[in-house]
């Protein structure tokens, strides 16, 4: 209370009447995947299409990431984080082809992985290269991965300033194989950078390793320029480094092909990678990840490790509480094997997921082809444009997929009928109709949770009462504050009646909202507690349409005047 000294007239402000809960959005991806360039686990921003090929690169031979984000956007979303954990294949790579391994005698020739994972017969075993000078990467020296080609090849490695002329201790390395880029990091010579060049060389590299520098060494931005470095005669070379017993202390090298993993797109919540690093984003409210499936058809994981990632986003969601893991099944599947895949291989049952089928096709504008793309991205965004259109509490369903060209497999109806009921939301083509969003269902055994429109517009109310009520926390805990809590759930709860999103004639069919000394009781108020209780009815699909038809005798009838 303010202290009053001298006989005059006080204007003071005081609050009145309840404190609005504004609804928060329900529009926002996330999505992981591979991409040529850009931030490694770094969930970056963009709202629109031009955005994302400034930070990632345009469309992508052997990714789903660029068409995932660009039909996001093509079917209305606004905004989206992309979280990039691997780089795209390298130009001069063939496509993948569906299920099998990338096969590249070049490659192949000089990577640890190809002998194992499907590399031409005859290629030779990789060998590690000594090179005499060192190159002033920061603090480090460099080495190439090649073997005897006898094609007199080369690989260099090029250093370029990505920030302009000046003091700065970010650059870029760009490993070439003639005119060909291989592979190329944005960097940092400072330690403490995420971006630091053997963190990033350890994470990506398929071609070169790095040895730490003696204890002591300064570490100096480096200048713009390139090494060369030549294949040595046959007979030269040391030992693969692939055997561990000749491979020299101290240096860091990947494996192989980069083989990613599941662990490479789930990531780690305290090192902020994969999707584990999205815990830090509360406006997220979609979670995809299309460049699994690039994964395994490029054979880099298999099924297993599919169905690891998945359960990864399944969990992640159910641990934030406030979204949904947009699910893409493997490519190549007819309805039988999906129905299979759903209930006997990966068994997923949670109500923090959606599954659509089948894959959709799509225009490439790289290279003026038709291409068969996973279904998320699409379907976030027809998610965000129904939110924006009709609102959350509407299924996303009887929604039209621009941007569709054709479908993988055309869905019949009896199809549909194995497949609604376990979850599996299909998208169907119409005649005259076009290429539409035929399911809403999510991935729950439990019946109150079977509609995604339910689930979403519970995390909507949920989300939206949290941050609307933290002006109660630490304010006196007795019938006073319970009056206004009531009156501010309610006011907002009114609001979302009249906006069709309830069921019930009335506001106390729809909802209701206790807030009371039964709530309350002198015990839980002791612990410093203030309880609510909050009901609501949400409207539900109208999933299955009935009209009865009957005959009947003429005048038999009733007729309103």
């Amino acid at each position: 209370m303010p202290t009053y000294l001298s006989p005059g007239v006080y204007v003071e402000e005081v609050a009145g009447g309840s404190r609005p809960i504004e609804g928060v959005g329900t529009s926002v991806a996330a999505f992981v995947g591979l991409a040529p360039h850009g931030p490694l686990n770094e969930p970056t921003l963009v709202t629109n299409w031009s955005q994302y090929v400034a930070e990632f690169g345009d469309f992508t031979a052997g990714c789903y990431l660029a068409h995932s984000v660009y039909g996001f956007f093509n079917n209305g979303g606004t905004a989206a984080y992309v979280v990039r954990v691997g780089g795209a294949p390298a130009a001069g790579r063939p496509a993948p082809t569906a299920g099998g391994r990338q096969a590249s005698a070049s490659t192949a020739s000089r990577t640890s992985s190809a002998s194992s994972s499907g590399g031409p017969a005859g290629a030779s075993a990789p060998r590690e290269i000594a090179v005499g000078e060192a190159v002033a990467l920061g603090a480090f020296k460099v080495a190439a991965l090649a073997a005897g080609r006898g094609d007199g090849g080369t690989l260099t490695v090029e250093v370029q300033d990505v920030e302009g002329e000046g003091g700065a201790d970010r650059f870029k390395l760009l490993v070439k194989d003639g005119d060909t880029l291989v592979e190329d990091f944005d960097v940092s010579a400072r330690k403490s950078a995420r971006n630091y060049v053997v963190t990033q060389i350890r994470q990506r590299s398929k071609t070169i390793v790095v040895e730490e520098a003696a204890p002591g060494v300064t570490q100096a931005r480096p200048e713009v320029q390139t090494l060369t470095l030549a294949v040595p005669a046959p007979g030269a070379l040391p030992a693969s480094p692939a055997s561990s017993a000749t491979a020299p202390t101290g240096t860091v090298q990947a494996s192989g092909e980069g083989r990613l993993d599941s662990a490479r797109f789930i990531g780690d919540s305290a090192d902020r990678t994969g999707f584990g690093g999205l815990e830090a984003l509360d406006e997220v409210n979609m979670v995809a990840a299309p460049d699994l499936m690039a994964a395994y058809q490029q054979g880099l994981i298999d099924l297993e490790q599919v169905k690891a990632v998945q359960l990864g986003m399944i969990a992640h969601c159910e641990l934030m509480g406030d979204r949904m893991a947009v699910l893409d099944p493997p490519p190549g599947l007819n309805a039988r094997d999906i129905r299979k895949w759903r209930m006997d291989v990966a068994g997923y049952d949670s109500r923090y997921a959606a599954l659509y089928y089948p894959w959709i096709k799509v225009f490439d504008p790289s290279s003026g082809q038709t291409e068969m793309v996973p279904p998320s991205g699409h379907m976030a965004g027809v998610w965000a444009r129904n939110d924006a259109e009709r609102g959350v509490h509407k299924a996303p369903a009887n929604e039209i997929v621009r941007g569709a060209v054709d479908l993988e497999l055309q869905i019949t109806r009896g199809e549909q009928d194995l497949l609604n009921p376990v979850g599996v939301n299909c998208v169907r083509a119409f005649p005259g109709r076009g290429i539409r969003v035929w399911g809403a269902r999510t991935l729950a055994s439990d019946p109150a949770w079977r509609y995604l429109n339910v689930r979403r517009y519970f995390n909507y109310l949920e989300e939206s009462i949290l941050i609307g009520t933290q002006w109660v926390v630490f304010e006196p805990n007795d019938q006073a504050l319970w009056a206004r809590i009531r009156r501010n759930i309610s006011a907002f709860l009114v609001n979302e009646w009249r906006s069709g999103a309830l069921f019930g004639q009335r506001p106390e069919d729809a909802f209701y909202v206790k807030c009371d000394a039964e709530t309350n009781p002198v015990e839980s108020v002791d612990l410093g507690r203030v309880v609510c209780e909050i009901g609501i009815a949400p409207v539900k699909p109208a999933e299955f349409v009935v009209f009865r038809l009957a005959q009947f005798s003429g005048g038999g009838g009733e007729l309103e005047e």
